[in-house]
């Protein structure tokens, strides 16, 4: 009869901070046996309620530019579906369209096409230094830039243009700020810091910067960094989103593709790995399946057994009766030989009273196993 497959994420706790597409996140964590902790890190302004998107798209449309970057796929479809609900969404794409359009990736390039434009230029590597490089390299002096920014305020990309002759004009498509009530997120904190966590996801650099900042304001940032380099792996979805956590110092592992899914993939192959005591997912699964922070967390199997009788060492009732500290000892009679205990028993038959009945029994005698006999040894007075 074969055994049943365990997913590979069983046992394990997995916090995760994302705000956008959080479910879809859990779903695929949970698909794969693991508990999942959510407390959204950020909260996301509503395209349509954002006057300052609405600002600048009015003054796009007073004076075109010249190139537009186009740097997530969820932000441009946001950009032209606000514009719509506005009443100026036709004019936008008209604007949009007779300017050179470059996507930092393939989900951008994908909203771009959607919406009936055409993109001339986007990185293999989909990082926006790259896309920075490509602008510096073919002359952007006294052009007028649109840049779509994802949350952050992108300034060093700003700047960099700016600094090469461009007008550059920042398109905020959303802003963040972070939640309303950070209960839930300090509470995911103190889990992380007190190892009753795995792993803690990150799906932005928006998130990551507003679970920082919480820490350090509550001063939890000292031991969320101790927690985050060794007991709890932090895991990324991209190079961008790793950033923050990087300059800290913070050991990061990341799929090679920037998708939720790589993600899960990538968590599925790094936890078990990095607890090797913990078992594989079917060995865990002949066990009782605990996170790997729980004290009762390594499998029943890896315990050692006491040498001399082959009994758990927590089972007290299977515990070998020539021990003093089983509940099936019997003392033996005065001035007889008996029987010490073995070597993996010391601390439990010192502790429990064989030196109150062999003088020196537990610095100075050699240590035996069961089956040998020990000599006679004058009792205490």
């Amino acid at each position: 009869m074969t055994e049943p497959d365990v997913p590979p994420l069983s046992g394990y706790t997995i916090g995760v901070t994302a705000a956008r597409r959080a479910d879809e996140f859990t779903a695929l964590l949970a698909r794969r046996g693991a508990n999942v902790l959510h407390a959204a890190a950020i909260r996301i302004v509503p395209l349509a309620d954002d006057t300052e998107l609405h600002a600048v798209t009015r003054t796009l449309l007073e004076s075109p530019p010249d190139q537009v970057v186009a740097t997530t796929g969820i932000g441009f479809r946001g950009w032209i579906e606000a514009a719509d609900g506005w009443g100026i969404g036709t004019e936008l794409l008209r604007c949009l369209g007779t300017a050179t359009i470059l996507t930092r990736g393939p989900k951008a390039r994908g909203a771009v096409r959607a919406a009936g434009l055409v993109e001339t230029f986007t990185p293999g590597s989909e990082v926006s230094q790259d896309l920075l490089d490509h602008l510096l390299a073919s002359g952007v002096d006294g052009q007028r830039i649109a840049v779509q920014l994802h949350g952050e305020p992108l300034t060093w990309f700003l700047e960099a243009l700016s600094a090469a002759g461009a007008n550059v004009v920042g398109v905020p498509v959303y802003r963040w700020t972070e939640p309303a009530d950070p209960a839930p997120v300090e509470r995911l904190l103190d889990a992380v810091i007190g190892g009753q966590v795995d792993a803690l996801t990150f799906t932005s650099a928006p998130a990551a910067l507003s679970a920082l900042g919480i820490a350090d304001r509550t001063g939890r940032l000292p031991a969320l960094i101790k927690a985050l380099n060794h007991r709890v792996l932090a895991a990324c979805v991209g190079e961008i989103t790793a950033g923050p956590l990087s300059r800290l110092g913070v050991p990061v592992v990341r799929p090679e593709r920037a998708r939720i899914g790589a993600l899960v993939r990538t968590l599925a192959v790094a936890l078990p790995a990095r607890a090797p005591g913990y078992g594989s997912a079917r060995e865990r699964s002949n066990s009782e399946v605990r996170p790997r922070w729980s004290t009762a967390s390594s499998a029943r199997s890896h315990r050692p057994r006491w040498p001399c009788c082959g009994s758990w060492p927590t089972a007290p009732a299977a515990w070998c009766p020539d021990r003093p500290c089983s509940p099936r000892y019997r003392a033996p009679a005065r001035n007889t030989p008996s029987k010490r205990p073995s070597r993996g028993c010391a601390r439990h038959w010192a502790s429990q009273g064989w030196c109150r009945r062999w003088s020196n029994a537990a610095t100075a005698w050699p240590r035996t196993r069961c089956d040998e006999p020990a000599a006679r040894r004058p009792r205490h007075a």
